[in-house]
């Protein structure tokens, strides 16, 4: 139970707080919140996929005290969507956390294309196969809250069963057309077991519900392109409050893109995130384009 004292602050995954009453874990016992911990870090996700609902463009606290952001893609069926990762990307810049890229169903396609698309950010990933023992994985999440975040069918149910084999989370199927149906329906934590040849805190995962979009309402300009590193020293010879549009004729992220300095669809990427964030554009991933693994994704 929350103690009246606290208001309307919420307790979400992760916080760390303080409790009075019977904290036996016997069945019957009663405890109360009675004071939450300040946060050192908040992942936050704007629900802005749908402005017609209540919750439309509603702020939400994904987790607190996370570590790390460990984005969960498929290579293949669905096939990868770079526009959700940038996403994700900025939401872990913004909150402070580190990002680490998963790749699943490695068995399927290759990773190729989607690690040459974030080459100049060198972002950390991991390749995931059904047949993989998963120590590098492990490795990385030792010590660490790791916030796992990603589209329905991509095999993030499956891949936390096979982490925490006791948590029997809800594994659904992907359809012939590759979208997956939402099977987790709550964010829950979840202590990593130990190993018998590794020593130390094998860490925690928290798995959320697979997401169709994550909001970025809530991340200022200047935070979402901190988001991009990549453009970032393009921006040095923009005029002064450029807003880097393609209809801003002075905005030197073009050149910089023309000169080989950055990917053509990393800008592209980052200016549908300022329309979206500005509610130019609808804020939900644009579908993929026939032909072009990664165009529009």
């Amino acid at each position: 139970m929350r103690a009246r004292e606290l208001g309307r602050k919420s307790v979400v995954v992760g916080d760390r707080v303080s409790l009075v009453g019977d904290v036996s874990g016997a069945d019957g016992a009663l405890a109360r919140i009675v004071r939450i911990v300040e946060r050192r870090s908040v992942l936050r996700r704007t629900a802005d996929d749908d402005e017609n609902t209540a919750e439309g463009r509603h702020e939400r606290v994904v987790v607190a005290n996370a570590d790390q952001l460990v984005i969960v893609s498929a290579l293949a069926d669905p096939p990868p969507r770079t526009g959700f990762i940038d996403r994700c990307l900025v939401a872990a810049y913004d909150a402070g956390i580190e990002p680490l890229l998963c790749l699943t169903k490695a068995d399927l396609a290759g990773p190729d294309q989607v690690v040459g698309y974030y080459a100049e950010l060198e972002l950390p990933y991991v390749l995931v196969r059904p047949d993989s023992d998963l120590d590098a994985l492990r490795t990385l999440l030792a010590g660490r809250v790791s916030v796992l975040v990603g589209h329905s069918g991509v095999g993030k149910s499956t891949l936390v069963n096979r982490l925490v084999p006791d948590a029997l989370r809800t594994v659904g199927v992907v359809s012939a057309i590759g979208r997956g149906r939402h099977t987790s329906t709550s964010a829950v934590a979840l202590r990593l077991p130990r190993t018998p040849d590794a020593d130390g805190d094998p860490g925690w995962i928290v798995d959320t519900p697979g997401v169709r979009s994550f909001g970025l309402a809530h991340v200022s300009a200047e935070s979402l392109l901190h988001g991009f590193p990549d453009l970032v020293e393009g921006t040095v010879d923009c005029p002064p409050n450029c807003p880097h549009t393609p209809d801003e004729a002075d905005c030197a992220l073009d050149a910089w893109v023309a000169n080989g300095k950055a990917d053509e669809r990393r800008l592209a990427s980052y200016r549908r995130l300022l329309a979206s964030r500005s509610g130019d554009a609808d804020p939900r991933e644009p579908e993929r384009n026939p032909g072009d693994p990664l165009a529009g994704s």
